[in-house]
């Protein structure tokens, strides 16, 4: 049985996780795909780098090129992550011939319609399972295990480093800053956490599962991202006194043919299955017009989870080869693109108001609702200081534009010393 070759772009985390699995495991991978499958060649960074796994070292080199432009090799994986340099690296493999397997979620996000393009052109197959929830197979049933049915709302937990801040903050009542700094010793944030809790890592992935779920070209551009470096661990009290668990969420909503998608700090009833995804776990909710509700939970990130879902994706590409069909699975998005305006987005909403402590401000509050025609589900009102008072609020649906609306009539009210916090309300 010939071996299929590949090439290995990158050997840090996951680099070394698809070593040790296509090493360790190459009975059971061969017996799967009817031949041995062996990682031919490998780009680093450094030749002398200490690493925590034995390597050939006529199997290393530091030039990608070295590893694209061989012959011998079938398959291109690409964990090395960057944006500029690694696209034109995938585009050439392709040119090539080249089957890509990557775990790049900043790639696909940006620049996946382009290389999937090329790859159908190409007739190659491009698969990134490991770019989304780590070691969760979301991005293979969106395609292969919904293919029968029309999704009409994903919403995730696609970011481990905010999950655990959140968690830790309703679990121990600590400060957003203290769990952050805590987070970052213990090596799940980065010295420079912004595309975390910011919203943009969660942000990318939505992209994608937007793309993959709706079947329409979902960029960057039309998420709206907002962090959770502004929540408070009132907030999160006040949440949990109410019935909610705070959660940074991916929500990709849609109706007819129109969608929205979001990244936002969300309350989540208690009830809800992803509101006791705690930690560093991730998990995507799907909601299908014939399945209905659906839910997948692990480990969105780490060596052998992400690993993990590479080799899935190496032994799909290496039984594609082997009957002769690849570049046939590629989903290009084949739907004209129609964003809800903010007028068509609706979802309960949570507010918190400190306001002056005196007869008839409530009576204004409720009045401004009113006047934008949203619907008030609950209000409790509460001493805050001597002169103030703080008051909680639920509103029923109410659509983005009105309840922006609301919020600018508010600015305006002498009574409402300040809009402390808004927030989505889901569940």
């Amino acid at each position: 049985m010939k071996p299929v070759k590949v090439g290995l772009l990158g050997l840090g985390t996951v680099g070394t996780g698809v070593v040790r699995i296509v090493e360790g495991h190459q009975e059971d991978l061969s017996s799967q795909v009817g031949s041995p499958i062996v990682i031919e060649k490998i780009a680093v960074k450094s030749m002398d780098k200490a690493r925590n796994i034995a390597i050939d070292s006529s199997k290393l080199t530091v030039d990608p090129l070295d590893v694209i432009r061989d012959p011998e090799i079938d398959v291109i994986v690409e964990v090395m992550g960057g944006i500029d340099g690694t696209k034109e690296y995938i585009l050439e493999a392709l040119e090539r011939g080249k089957h890509i397997v990557t775990a790049n979620k900043d790639l696909m996000a940006l620049h996946g319609s382009e290389i999937l393009a090329k790859a159908q052109e190409k007739q190659c197959d491009v698969f990134y399972e490991a770019s989304v929830a780590g070691g969760i197979p979301i991005i293979r049933t969106l395609i292969e295990g919904f293919s029968s049915d029309r999704i009409m709302k994903i919403m995730g937990i696609v970011n481990g480093t905010t999950n655990y801040i959140l968690t830790k903050m309703s679990q121990e009542g600590a400060s957003y800053e203290d769990v952050l700094k805590e987070a970052q010793e213990l090596g799940y944030a980065e010295s420079d956490p912004t595309s975390d809790v910011e919203g943009l890592d969660a942000a990318r992935k939505m992209a994608i599962l937007g793309t993959l779920g709706f079947r329409t070209n979902v960029e960057l551009s039309d998420v709206s991202v907002r962090g959770i470096s502004s929540v408070s661990k009132e907030d999160i009290l006040y949440a949990k006194q109410l019935g909610y668990e705070m959660k940074l969420l991916g929500i990709a909503d849609r109706q007819d043919d129109q969608f929205s998608i979001s990244v936002q700090p969300t309350m989540v009833k208690k009830s809800h299955p992803i509101a006791s995804v705690n930690g560093v776990f991730n998990a995507v909710y799907v909601y299908g017009e014939a399945v209905g509700e659906t839910m997948f939970y692990g480990a969105g990130a780490g060596e052998m989870p992400t690993a993990t879902s590479v080799v899935a994706d190496l032994v799909a590409i290496v039984k594609n080869l082997k009957l002769g069909v690849n570049g046939l699975k590629a989903i290009v998005p084949y739907k004209p693109k129609k964003l809800k305006s903010d007028e068509e987005i609706s979802y309960k909403n949570f507010l918190l108001l400190h306001v002056e402590d005196k007869a008839g401000v409530l009576a204004q509050i409720t009045q401004v609702f009113a006047e934008y025609d949203v619907s008030l589900e609950s209000v409790v009102q509460s001493p805050n200081e001597p002169t103030d008072a703080e008051i909680m609020i639920v509103t029923h649906d109410a659509s983005q534009a009105s309840m922006n609306k609301v919020l600018l009539h508010f600015e305006s009210l002498d009574v409402i010393r300040r809009i402390k916090s808004v927030y989505r309300v889901e569940g």
